[in-house]
């Protein structure tokens, strides 16, 4: 049984559902975005890589509000943020998810509790639908039933993980955050978290924004791939465009010493001509 859902979207499918223009932000005297611009189309699953420290994380902070900008447009759902009233934000701000670094459950509250923070702020349910809307979120995301009584502290690092996606996933959004979703997961259990989030997405048709440093995650769960560099996008396209750039980062990213053993020679040629903006 779906929650009730604010308005259903009007952006066709492959349309861009968060779309930025010029986004400078900056602290102080450090300008860290300088002037990017990137897509967000519905319905994919798009990983943002970059180096430490220029500002994934600050993108995703600026793209949920809780960054300021200096410059540039955000527009999501078709809407100009900049123009919307606080009213009309929140309306926004329920249809989408997030999943912070480490998970960020509140300590204090079992893992039920904090699936339910979400419908308690923004929905008028009785404690009978609450708990059973928490207990579906919680088989959705393959947790075993006895977790929902648990605290965060009694939980291992995957369970953690699942229980913040279900908190995420607690309104039903149309898009998914997802800030370091692997960090901290042995290979096995950061595999088992990328197909799930992969058949979550092609389930209920999610678009999904993730930032990570997890090269599996790039070939196996991403469709598309944005990567930043000096506070700008300089390649965007599938893995195989990632493959064939010459981008010296990138290069030494996807092809360094911890990159797959794949036939990068074959994959690079075909597909020489797919990387778009590239530095």
């Amino acid at each position: 049984m779906p929650l009730p859902n604010p308005a259903p979207s009007t952006v066709p499918s492959g349309d861009a559902i968060i779309r930025v223009r010029d986004l400078v932000v900056g602290f102080n005297d450090r300008t860290v975005l300088k002037g990017l611009n990137l897509d967000i189309r519905r319905a994919e699953i798009l990983g943002f890589v970059g180096p430490s420290g220029q500002g994934k994380s600050v993108l995703t902070r600026t793209l949920l509000g809780l960054v300021p900008k200096r410059s540039g447009t955000i527009e999501v759902f078709g809407e100009d943020v900049d123009r919307l009233t606080l009213a009309q934000r929140r309306v926004i701000e329920r249809r989408w998810g997030v999943l912070f670094q480490q998970g960020a459950l509140f300590s204090a509250l079992t893992v039920k509790q904090n699936i339910q923070v979400p419908m308690r702020e923004h929905l008028n349910l009785s404690e009978r639908l609450l708990d059973e809307f928490a207990r579906l979120k919680i088989e959705m995301v393959g947790l075993k039933p006895d977790a929902a009584d648990k605290l965060p502290s009694e939980l291992s690092g995957g369970m953690i993980k699942r229980a913040a996606l279900a908190r995420a996933l607690a309104l039903d959004p149309e898009v998914l955050f997802l800030d370091e979703p692997t960090s901290g997961l042995d290979p096995i259990g950061a595999g088992e978290f990328d197909e799930l989030v992969a058949t979550l997405q092609r389930t209920l048709g999610l678009t999904v924004f993730m930032v990570t440093h997890d090269l599996d995650s790039l070939y196996t769960a991403c469709d598309r791939i944005a990567a930043l560099g000096d506070g700008q996008i300089i390649a965007e396209g599938p893995i195989d465009a990632m493959l064939a750039s010459d981008h010296p980062w990138l290069r030494s990213y996807f092809h360094g010493k911890r990159a797959r053993s794949i036939a990068v020679p074959e994959a690079a040629a075909s597909a020489r001509g797919l990387v778009e903006g590239v530095a």
